[in-house]
């Protein structure tokens, strides 16, 4: 008796320090949450994770594509950036990955960072013959200016941001103007979603620049055109995006890649499973617009909006952890 009694105080001893030992092997972590809404959901979806299912110890700070990857390199911190845009400065995650002080794990969006031209789904379940930049440029009438009917209108974005200036410079190279349609500056972020919404209301055709993941495109649908010719990065370079280039090609949209970052550092602390998790975690944009549109209709925060998709996508995110830390995730949600 004195030895079962001995061998359950052991056995209930262990099971006491488990989690401290799998916290003490992850350690305290720091993640950074961008200042958008994708980011900031994805960032509290990992402290959930990482605490819940691996024993971390968990820390969100605030941050920005930049200064938040820059310091990564420089000071080892954060630990993580779950959504890091890495198009956005190339060099310096290469520079961090070639002196061994950056680790991608994988994707964090599946089919990338995505901008173009989009148009509603309507118009195109009306019209199957549009699917094209060139498509649309044939039917004004579907696209009307508000000012002079006669014409069609492209949307463009708000001045100051890229994708307003590539806009532009797809406008000459498509040769737009040409085709009967004047280009429409949305003045800001909200005149351009406001337009969208004002159109989907009125079933009105829309076409102009938007991109993804957003919390829009997950409560409106709408379809993204195709640019009718292969990606040439170089002309894209030389031209497309500079905003006084007299003499743009027709090219594509090329797609930003997404990724989770993490610190080498971190990386050779966190153990195998956890770094399994994060290179495992990715989610395509038609996942996120919906969760953000979610978020947005119920004024949700990312910890919100983490613990809803946990709920409601065990389908999704049990593939990306151990069937242990499923079960724990589960059982604290």
């Amino acid at each position: 008796m004195k030895s079962l009694l001995a061998s359950t105080c052991l056995i209930g001893a262990a099971l006491a320090f488990a989690p401290a030992a799998v916290a003490a092997e992850c350690g305290s972590v720091t993640i950074a949450s961008m200042n958008w809404q994708s980011a900031e959901v994805l960032s509290a979806l990992d402290k959930i994770i990482l605490e819940e299912g691996y024993g971390c110890e968990a820390e969100v700070t605030v941050g920005d594509t930049v200064p938040t990857i820059t310091s990564m390199v420089e000071k080892g911190q954060p630990d993580i950036a779950p959504e890091g845009w890495v198009d956005l400065l190339p060099e310096v995650v290469n520079r961090g990955v070639e002196e061994g002080k950056l680790v991608v794990t994988g994707d964090a969006l599946s089919d990338g960072g995505v901008q173009g031209w989009w148009v509603p789904k309507y118009i195109v379940d009306a019209h199957p013959d549009i699917k094209t930049i060139d498509d649309v440029l044939k039917h004004p009438e579907l696209f009307p200016d508000p000012e002079d009917a006669s014409k069609g209108t492209i949307v463009n974005g708000p001045q100051g941001w890229g994708g307003t200036v590539v806009t532009s410079q797809l406008y000459k190279a498509y040769g737009a103007e040409a085709a009967g349609f004047t280009l429409l500056d949305s003045g800001s972020s909200a005149g351009l979603d406001g337009s969208i919404a004002k159109a989907f209301e009125r079933k009105e055709g829309w076409v102009g620049y938007y991109w993804a993941p957003t919390a829009l495109l997950g409560k409106y649908e709408m379809v993204k055109l195709e640019h009718g010719v292969p990606a040439d990065p170089a002309e894209w370079k030389r031209c497309n995006t500079v905003a006084d280039c007299a003499d743009p090609k027709k090219n594509d949209w090329p797609k930003d890649k997404v990724a989770t970052i993490v610190t080498k550092s971190f990386a050779d602390r966190a153990g195998p499973e956890v770094m399994d998790y994060l290179s495992k975690r990715s989610w395509g944009n038609d996942t996120v617009n919906k969760l953000m549109a979610w978020m947005t209709d119920n004024q949700a925060t990312g910890e919100a909006g983490a613990k809803h998709f946990l709920t409601e996508n065990a389908d999704v995110w049990t593939a990306w952890v151990s069937p242990e830390a499923a079960e724990k995730i589960k059982a604290s949600l």
